[in-house]
């Protein structure tokens, strides 16, 4: 079922691989950023008036506001099923668990006597938090963005998840139960492009933030690609990825079914095994006929698995298989191997890593304690998940004194003539009668 790419007896460049030769989805931000501009601007210009002509172009639905009234949280999370609520609060309580150790402390150096500098953490004032919906309801995302923008002490923020038809135009009330659980009681009826906006411009119903977190669609990552500058912003997440590095110790049955459960986000998901058995790739597409035929998302996950953004990638051994997935550098990566721990150990690139048979990406996405909004596209070369630090600022606070100044003088005013900014300089000298302390 998976295609196959084989780099067994390829020579490695420095021991690098071609990004290219591995499958990734063509995903076309700068095309989409044509599309979005014109709705940013309507948003921009129009406000709350625009959000409401836009869900009822892009949702079928006609709305007399877009914040979502408090009744309606409440009576969400009454009529939550009792099963799903304790499933929420044991992920709320694992989520904050690990992003409470994440909380940074203000640390003080002394550089010299007199002369300090402080790092201080202050938290961002207000974000906005996006929530996808559409092919699914994303009650675990919200529990992603709110629990490390809470913890990092974040003073005001806001949800906002597409508006649902079937549901009078409110978001998923599975999705507004999720919030009232949080004590969110800020939360909008937008979705894709245009959330994006209001949260950047602001509305009469809502106020602007100065950061934008969350998962979406490729209409998403292009907003925030757009007004990147205007509002912070944490990735351009695009469609969820999986990698899994296995040897033939792996259950082929656990392989199949954790590449599936990815596969079921969406047909440009993606889902790659690496592995250098053969045996294995081919039990893999064998137990994939088999439990893909047996899924309620049949038509999504056969589309998804025989992309071009999904399949196997044969390597000569686990070497040359965790170059192959440092140059994916996936969004999640599994490793199914003997020593499981040992070879996790040895991966730089991944937005998380789940380590041997019974830590499957599902986990992550509910329950590990772990944050799931996370790099994708390759992003995890150079870009980390969610967590209390995307919330956080870190500001330098300069303390010297003028003995302090004094002895480092010199040092300053030569630096400045050297790159020919002589009024650096004398913003020095000014402090002591036009002289220049310990100058030799």
């Amino acid at each position: 079922m998976l295609n196959r790419i084989d780099l067994r007896g390829s020579s490695l460049t420095g021991g690098v691989i071609d990004r290219d030769l591995l499958p990734r989805a063509e995903l076309d931000v700068e095309a989409a950023l044509e599309k979005v501009r014109p709705i940013c601007e309507d948003v921009h210009h129009r406000g709350t008036a625009a959000l409401i002509d836009l869900a009822e172009r892009f949702e079928g639905v006609r709305l007399e506001r877009i914040r979502v009234p408090a009744e309606a949280l409440s009576t969400a999370l009454a009529e939550l099923d009792p099963a799903v609520r304790a499933a929420l609060e044991e992920s709320i309580r694992r989520a904050r668990l690990v992003h409470r150790a994440q909380r940074r402390t203000d640390s003080v150096v002394g550089v010299v006597p007199g002369g300090t500098v402080t790092e201080r953490w202050v938290p961002v004032d207000r974000v906005g938090l996006y929530v996808p919906g559409g092919k699914a309801v994303y009650p675990s995302s919200v529990v992603m963005n709110v629990v490390p923008a809470q913890e990092a002490g974040v003073a005001s923020l806001a949800v906002s998840s597409p508006p649902q038809r079937d549901f009078g135009g409110l978001p998923h009330p599975t999705v507004l139960a999720a919030c009232a659980l949080l004590d969110v009681d800020e939360v909008y009826a937008a979705g894709g492009a245009q959330a994006v906006a209001m949260f950047a411009y602001g509305t009469d119903e809502c106020r602007p933030a100065q950061l934008v977190t969350g998962p979406g669609n490729i209409w998403v990552a292009a907003a925030k690609r757009l007004l990147k500058g205007r509002i912070g912003i944490d990735a351009e997440a695009g469609p969820t990825e999986i990698a899994i590095l296995a040897d033939d110790t792996a259950d082929p049955a656990h392989v199949a079914a954790d590449l599936i459960s990815q596969a079921e986000h969406d047909t440009l998901a993606a889902a790659v095994l690496v592995t250098p058995s053969e045996q294995l790739a081919a039990a893999v597409d064998a137990e994939l006929k088999v439990q893909v035929a047996a899924t309620r998302h049949l038509e999504r996950i056969t589309e998804a698995l025989t992309g071009r953004q999904s399949g196997t990638v044969l390597v000569d051994d686990l070497d040359q298989g965790l170059a192959v997935v440092d140059a994916y550098a996936a969004e999640h990566l599994e490793i199914q191997t003997a020593d499981a721990a040992a070879v996790a150990a040895r991966v730089r690139n991944a937005g998380a890593v789940f380590v041997g048979p019974y830590a499957p990406v599902s986990l992550g996405d509910y329950c590990a304690g772990s944050n799931h909004v996370l790099p994708t596209g390759g992003c995890a070369c150079h870009s980390s998940g969610l967590s209390v630090q995307s919330f956080l600022r870190g500001i330098h606070v300069v303390d010297y004194s003028r003995d302090a100044l004094a002895e480092v003088a010199h040092h300053v005013v030569t630096l400045a003539e050297a790159e020919d900014l002589p009024a650096h300089g004398v913003a020095v000298k000014a402090r002591f009668d036009g002289k220049v302390p310990n100058a030799s």
